[in-house]
C-alpha cells in the first residue's frame, strides 16, 4: 500500500511537471516577434566585434540565425539569441532532489565542423560560463538535436531564467544557423536520459599529463609564411649561446602546422578529451592588450596537402590553392595564453570530436596562429623529445 501511495505521488509531480515546467517555441509561425529585453519573445545581438546578426521566421517551420561577419577582423566575436524561459515555469521543482533543467534544440548548420553553446542565466547571474555547454556539430547536411541537463541549477520562484544559444568565433564570412526548436523543461535527472549531441565542455580543468595512455610524439611540423609563399622555413631558428635551435614560430604573417602519424590506431575511439604539449622558446607580446589580444589559437587543418613533407613545404604547396581559411577551420578548437618563460610547458586541451577526426583522418594535423599582436615561438621536433610536440590522449581497449 505505501509502495502504491509513493509511485501515486511520483506520477502526480511527474504531471505537475509537465504541465507547469516547459518552455518550447517550435517557430511554426510566418514570422518572430522580438522583444529586446528578451521577455515576451526573442531578443539577439553581437559582441567583442563588428559582426552583424539576424534571427528571423523562415517560413518553413524553423527559425534562421544569419551572421554576417566578414567586416571582422580579429574573428573573436559572439552571437546568440535568448529569451526568458520561465513566465510560465512552476521553479519550485527544482527544489525536489531529483529534478533539473533540461534545455534542448534541434539545429543545422552551415559550415562544418563547428560549434554552438547552450547556456542558462538568471537576472543574478554574474559568472555566464558556468552553466554552459558547447556542441560540436559535424555536418551541414543533417539536422542535430542537442541538450543540456543541469541537475543544480541556481533558479528559485520570482527568478527570471533566460535560455541562450550562441555562435562564437566562427570565422570572417557569413554563417547561417537554422533552429528547427528551442525547448526547456523541469525533468527528473533520474529517468530523463543521457543528454544528446556531441559536447564538448567550456575551458575544461587541464588533467595530468600521467593520466594518458597515448604519447604520440610530432611526425611533421613547420614554419609557413603567407608574406613568403614559396619558401620553405623548416630550418626557423633561434640561438642559445651558440647552440642552434630549431623553432615554430606564429606571428602576424607565420603559421605553425603540425601533423601525426596515428595509422596504427585508425579506427580507433577516443575516450574524453587530451593534450596538445608544446614547449616554450620565446614570447613578445604587451602585457596589457585588451581581451584575447595576444593569445595564440589552435586550430583544425581540414585541407590542403595532407601529407606535406617539412623539408620543402611551402604556404602554397600547404595551401594547395585554397584559400588558408578553408584549409584551417576559421573556428578555433582553443585559444589560449602562451606561457612565457623559455622551456615552460604549455598543455592545451584538444578536444574528443577533434582527436577522434584525427584518428579517423577527416582532421588532418593541428595549426597554431597569432590572435592579435603576437610572436610565440615554440621548440620543434628536432629538437629533444622532451621539448618536441607532442598529443596525449586515451583510446578505448581492444577488449571493450
Amino acid at each position: 500500500m505505501r509502495n502504491r501511495i509513493a509511485l501515486a505521488s511520483t506520477l502526480g509531480l511527474f504531471f505537475l511537471a509537465r504541465s507547469s515546467s516547459q518552455f518550447l517555441d517550435d517557430f511554426s509561425g510566418s514570422s518572430l516577434k522580438t522583444d529586446q529585453r528578451g521577455i515576451d519573445s526573442w531578443t539577439y545581438f553581437t559582441g567583442d566585434g563588428t559582426a552583424t546578426m539576424t534571427f528571423m521566421e523562415s517560413g518553413k517551420g524553423y527559425a534562421s540565425i544569419a551572421v554576417d561577419a566578414t567586416s571582422d577582423k580579429l574573428g573573436i566575436w559572439w552571437a546568440l539569441i535568448k529569451r526568458c524561459i520561465s513566465q510560465n515555469m512552476n521553479l519550485t521543482l527544482l527544489r525536489l532532489p531529483h529534478n533539473g533543467v533540461r534545455m534542448e534544440a534541434r539545429i543545422r548548420v552551415s559550415e562544418a565542423p563547428r560549434r554552438v553553446n547552450l547556456s542558462l542565466n538568471t537576472q543574478r547571474t554574474t559568472n555566464f560560463h558556468a552553466d554552459l555547454m558547447e556542441f560540436d556539430i559535424p555536418d551541414t547536411v543533417h539536422w542535430h538535436t542537442i541538450s543540456m541537463t543541469l541537475k543544480n541549477f541556481d533558479a528559485v520562484q520570482g527568478d527570471t531564467v533566460y535560455g541562450q544559444l550562441a555562435l562564437m568565433d566562427w570565422g570572417l564570412e557569413r554563417y547561417r544557423v537554422d533552429v528547427d526548436y528551442f525547448r526547456v523543461d523541469i525533468v527528473n535527472i533520474d529517468s530523463v536520459g543521457p543528454d544528446k549531441g556531441i559536447r564538448v565542455p567550456y575551458q575544461p580543468l587541464v588533467p595530468d599529463v600521467n593520466s594518458f595512455h597515448q604519447h604520440v610524439q610530432v611526425a611533421s611540423d613547420a614554419t609557413i609564411d603567407r608574406e613568403y609563399p614559396d619558401m620553405n622555413f623548416n630550418n626557423w631558428s633561434g640561438y642559445n649561446d651558440s647552440v642552434k635551435i630549431v623553432l615554430l614560430t606564429a606571428s602576424s604573417t607565420q603559421k605553425v602546422i603540425m601533423r601525426w602519424d596515428v595509422e596504427k590506431i585508425r579506427g580507433k575511439k577516443v575516450v574524453g578529451s587530451g593534450l596538445l604539449e608544446l614547449t616554450t622558446y620565446a614570447l613578445q607580446r604587451a602585457p596589457e592588450y585588451s581581451k584575447d589580444f595576444g593569445m595564440v589559437r589552435i586550430t583544425e587543418i581540414l585541407g590542403g596537402t595532407p601529407d606535406w613533407n617539412q623539408k620543402d613545404v611551402t604556404y602554397r604547396t600547404f595551401c594547395k590553392r585554397e584559400p588558408i581559411d578553408r584549409v584551417l577551420n576559421s573556428q578555433m578548437i582553443i585559444d589560449v595564453d602562451v606561457q612565457p618563460k623559455s622551456g615552460s610547458k604549455n598543455l592545451i586541451t584538444i578536444s574528443n570530436p577533434v582527436l577522434q577526426r584525427m584518428i579517423d583522418g577527416t582532421t588532418l594535423g593541428l595549426a597554431i596562429k597569432p590572435l592579435g599582436a603576437v610572436v610565440a615561438s615554440f621548440y620543434s621536433m628536432e629538437n629533444k623529445d622532451d621539448v618536441s610536440p607532442k598529443l596525449h590522449f586515451n583510446i578505448e581497449p581492444d577488449d571493450k
